[in-house]
Formats: structure tokens, C-alpha cells, sequence
């Protein structure tokens, strides 16, 4: 019991200090580029009914929720992820509209994750949702969303890796894939095992435009050129053939904005959830071995809540992206005027005053009272500590 008084549990943690500081200066940084490209805030609650989360979604598996009840025995569970939370509201809200809808969320998920893992089960994310906009324009103003978001955070390398939910769909539709075979192509792709990739396909023996298809599931990088070769290689096979025309558009409107050198087109990416429909991406870095960001295009999750329209969005793990930067050593700059103001009990007068005068001017002012337990260095220790810029001792002339 004592340990547990002083002790969080496995996959959840205190943020405090100068992380908090760097946290919170970074999500306002992510938030701030969310807005300019004019996204407008929408918070959803901790908790939702557990259907909003079911297999039929697509979303976490039921065995990873956080779940419980409340007093009228209904089932409920801590979101793991904002996508459906944020697909209800928008069918809710905004049924009739008939332009696009384009919203932003910052908020904490939950996953119940192994332990073993080693992964946080409590992350807070930040992100967007374009809604009612089916283009591969939309498409393209999501990821330079996501670009320009990590460059603000400091970050210069980085790469974000797009593929096709389609693509794979196509694939597994022409080569007739039972469910097992599927989740067996799945578990190999999961795991990069791009060798198991190639014995899965000689296994399949299929025609020799399916089989060079399948084949390019099993690379890190398809090039441009390569694209076109897909593209000539799908002519009979409509769905994978729509899905690499819209990935050589994505790419000339990627020009446009500047961004094509962070982003690489990975056709064997997918993704555990299952609502995505078109373009699917993730974002990586050095530092963590996780993705930074993923996101992904899902034209058919709002039908399950009442309203047809199609959508893409992204979600940025802030604390994973606080992970990279501190192991690339990139710390965001505070700008504020911050002092710490050490006044005796004589003169408080004179120091609340001062004080109050610094914080209209926007200074960040500390407030301690002196003793005679700790000298002017300990003062100073204790600003360094708490990355203060300036040591105020006043005095009777103050």
C-alpha cells in the first residue's frame, strides 16, 4: 500500500518541472500551425460508449480498451482513440452541412496495452480532422499540416511514409485471400519481414503483373518511376489501379506545397485499424522507435454514425515526438521574461507591487521569502533548477 501511495502505475507517468514546461510550449506550437491552416478546436469526452469503439468500427481491439460501467449498467470506455469520438460529433453537429468541416483536437488516449510492451497506456495527442472533402487536395494539405507541424517542433530530420489502404485491399481481392492468408500477409508486413513477403507471394503463384504488384509491398521506398510501373502493371485491376493514380497526384500537389523531400511512398503500409480507405501514413524520426504521427484517409467511418461524407485526419503522439527531440538534444526555446523575486517579510508591500508590475508587463514572476536557512547560491540553484532567468534580492531600498 505505501508503494502505491508514492508510485504510478505500469504505462502512466508524472510529467513535471522543465519537461512539463517543454511539453506544454510544444503543444502550443502544434496547435498553433493546426489553426493557421484554419482548423477550429473541438474537445470530446474522456469517455464514450463502447459501441463508438467496437470491431465493426474497425478501431482497438476490444481486449486494449479501458473499460467500465456506469450506473445504468451501460458499458463505457476511455477513448483510445479520437477519430470515432471526433466521426459521432461531426455527424452530430454539423448533419447538414455540405462543405467541408475541418476541426482540431488536443486530449489524452488510453490503451490498455501488454506490459511487457514497454509503451505508455496514457499519451496525449494532437491533431486534425478534415471532413466532407474526398481530393486528393485534401489529401495533400493534410501531410504539409503534418510537415509543417514537426518543423515547428524543432525537428529537421524526418520522414513520413505514405502508402494505400487500397492498394493492399486490391491485392488481396484479386489473389482471392482467405482471411487467414490476409492476416498471415498482415502479420509479415507488420513486421517488415519483406523476405517473408517474397516466399508468401511464390507460395500464391500468381499471374506475373499480380505477382510483380505484390512484390513491391515488400520495400521501404517506392520511387516515382516505380509508380508509373505499378500503375501500368494495375490496368486491369480498377481498385489497385485507383489507388496508385491518386499516390502520382498526391505527389505533383506534394510539389506544390514543397514538401515531397519528407515524404516517401511505402506501398506496403497498413494499418491495425481498419476504417482507412485511402491514403495511409505515418511519421518517423530518430529517437524513438515508435511513429511520431499517423493518420490516414477513411471515407466510410461517418456512415456508421448517420452522415456520408468522406475524411482524412492525423494524429501527432506528442509524448513520442517529446522523445525524439530530448534524444536529438532539440529543446524549444522559452521566450518569456521570467525572475525570481527573493523579498523579507518587512518589505512584501514593496515587493507585491513589483511583482504585480513585472506580470502586467508579461513577466513570469516566483515569489519566495527569505531565511537565514539558505544563502544567495541557493537562490540561484533553485532558479537554474526551475529555468529562470533572473534573481531579484530586494532589499529596504527597494
Amino acid at each position: 500500500m505505501t508503494d502505491q501511495m508514492l508510485h504510478t502505475p505500469d504505462g502512466v507517468r508524472d510529467i513535471y518541472n522543465g519537461e512539463c514546461s517543454q511539453k506544454l510550449l510544444l503543444q502550443d506550437k502544434l496547435h498553433d500551425v493546426l489553426r493557421r491552416y484554419g482548423y477550429r478546436d473541438i474537445q470530446t469526452p474522456t469517455f464514450e460508449f463502447f459501441n463508438i469503439f467496437s470491431k465493426e468500427i474497425g478501431t482497438i481491439p476490444s481486449k486494449d480498451l479501458y473499460k467500465f460501467f456506469d450506473k445504468d449498467g451501460n458499458t463505457l470506455v476511455l477513448r483510445p482513440d479520437f477519430t470515432p469520438s471526433i466521426a459521432r460529433s461531426a455527424a452530430k453537429y454539423y448533419t447538414e452541412d455540405d462543405m467541408p468541416v475541418k476541426l482540431c483536437y488536443m486530449g489524452n488516449t488510453f490503451i490498455n496495452s501488454s506490459s511487457y510492451q514497454g509503451r505508455l497506456k496514457e499519451t496525449t495527442q494532437c491533431g486534425a480532422e478534415l471532413i466532407g472533402d474526398g481530393s486528393v487536395a485534401a489529401d495533400a494539405e493534410i501531410l504539409a499540416m503534418v510537415v509543417d507541424s514537426l518543423k515547428s517542433s524543432g525537428l529537421k530530420d524526418f520522414q513520413i511514409s505514405v502508402g494505400h489502404a487500397q492498394f493492399f485491399r486490391g491485392l488481396v481481392e484479386e489473389a482471392g485471400l482467405s482471411e487467414e492468408a490476409e492476416d498471415e500477409l498482415r502479420e509479415l508486413l507488420n513486421n517488415k519481414n519483406f523476405f517473408g513477403v517474397e516466399e508468401f507471394v511464390e507460395k500464391l503463384n500468381p499471374e506475373d503483373a499480380l505477382k510483380e504488384l505484390f512484390l513491391m509491398l515488400g520495400s521501404f521506398e517506392t520511387q516515382v518511376e516505380e509508380l508509373a510501373r505499378a500503375k501500368k502493371l494495375s490496368c486491369g485491376y480498377p481498385r489497385i489501379l485507383s489507388a496508385i493514380t491518386d499516390l502520382e497526384k498526391l505527389d505533383s500537389y506534394l510539389r506544390l506545397y514543397g514538401i515531397e523531400k519528407y515524404v516517401s511512398f511505402e506501398l506496403g503500409i497498413i494499418s491495425n485499424y481498419h476504417y482507412y480507405t485511402g491514403i495511409i501514413f505515418a511519421g518517423y524520426t530518430f529517437g524513438t522507435g515508435e511513429p511520431v504521427v499517423k493518420g490516414g484517409r477513411y471515407d466510410k467511418l461517418l456512415t456508421y454514425f448517420g452522415k456520408n461524407a468522406p475524411s482524412i485526419g492525423f494524429g501527432i503522439v506528442v509524448d513520442q515526438l517529446m522523445a525524439a527531440l530530448s534524444r536529438q538534444k532539440i529543446s524549444l526555446a522559452v521566450s518569456e521574461e521570467s525572475v525570481l523575486l527573493i523579498y523579507r517579510e518587512e518589505i512584501i508591500e514593496k515587493a507585491i507591487q513589483k511583482a504585480q508590475k513585472l506580470r502586467e508587463q508579461g513577466s513570469i514572476v516566483t515569489m519566495i521569502p527569505a531565511d537565514t536557512d539558505h544563502k544567495k547560491d541557493d537562490y540561484i540553484n533553485y532558479a537554474m533548477k526551475n529555468h529562470i532567468a533572473k534573481v531579484d534580492f530586494m532589499d529596504d531600498e527597494t
